[in-house]
């Protein structure tokens, strides 16, 4: 059993590294990077939304007897996510001018909800290890087909909400960390944090359902360029796609706990 406290931790590591995935993008000009945020953004309302109904979702359905508690715990995230942006708004408000605000909310709302689904995942890595080395090593590369596209996206949304390239990078691997609070936590507590982390996927599920549905949609909208909303919708599929296909491992990944 000495082995699972270093490889646990080793490979919820080497998960959050891919949050720096995002320094591909240093090396394009401002321009180009401009010209290619709202496909970033396209993809990554695909994404959250393939993790919600693909991943989150039916996790929770398998996980949690009660369908109301299911129902309420992702009303409870849309509605928290609402809340939060609401206090952004007011806090900005005061500080920058609206448009600004309004840009760094949703920036900061995306940092919060990955942060959550990243320390989700750090349990779920935990999970696996603490079953045995086979389920420890099946979860982690699960996630790591999972992250890599989430990633790519998160990093697009915080380019869109105004951050700088390099600030967008570290916040993203900022965020990524919580996965390593997730993997502490659940390794010190054992079974009790394996119960407790089937009640958070609805709660991420409702977060990304509103950030997708309230934040990231209607910044696509604003652009009315019949050649841009073809590719919108193209890699909103592209995201939606990608997430169906890595189901299967994630669902299992997911089974480890």
């Amino acid at each position: 059993m000495n082995y699972i406290w270093p490889f646990a931790l080793l490979s919820t590591i080497a998960v959050s590294l891919i949050s720096l995935v995002g320094v591909l993008f240093l090396f394009f000009r401002k321009e180009s990077l401009q010209r290619i945020v709202f496909i970033l953004v396209s993809f990554a309302v695909g994404a959250l939304l393939g993790n919600t109904f693909f991943h989150l979702i039916p996790e929770s359905f398998e996980a949690i007897p009660s369908r109301e508690a299911i129902g309420i715990l992702i009303l409870t995230g849309v509605l928290t996510m609402l809340a939060m942006e609401k206090l952004l708004h007011w806090h900005h408000d005061h500080h920058v001018a609206q448009q600004e605000g309004h840009a760094s909310a949703f920036g900061y709302l995306s940092l919060v909800a990955d942060g959550l689904h990243n320390f989700t995942d750090g349990v779920l890595i935990a999970a696996g290890w603490l079953v045995s080395p086979e389920i420890g090593i099946a979860t982690t590369l699960a996630v790591i087909l999972h992250e890599i596209p989430q990633e790519i996206s998160d990093y697009g949304i915080l380019i869109h909400a105004g951050f700088s390239r390099k600030r967008a990078l570290w916040l993203n691997f900022y965020s990524a960390c919580s996965a390593i609070v997730g993997t502490l936590i659940t390794l010190a507590l054992g079974s009790h944090m394996q119960e407790a982390i089937t009640y958070i996927l609805p709660f991420a599920a409702g977060s990304f359902i509103y950030l997708a549905g309230s934040d990231l949609i209607p910044e696509l909208n604003k652009d009315r360029s019949r050649r841009n909303a073809l590719l919108q919708i193209l890699f909103i599929l592209a995201g939606l796609t990608l997430m169906f296909l890595i189901n299967g491992g994630h669902e299992h990944a997911g089974h480890a706990h």
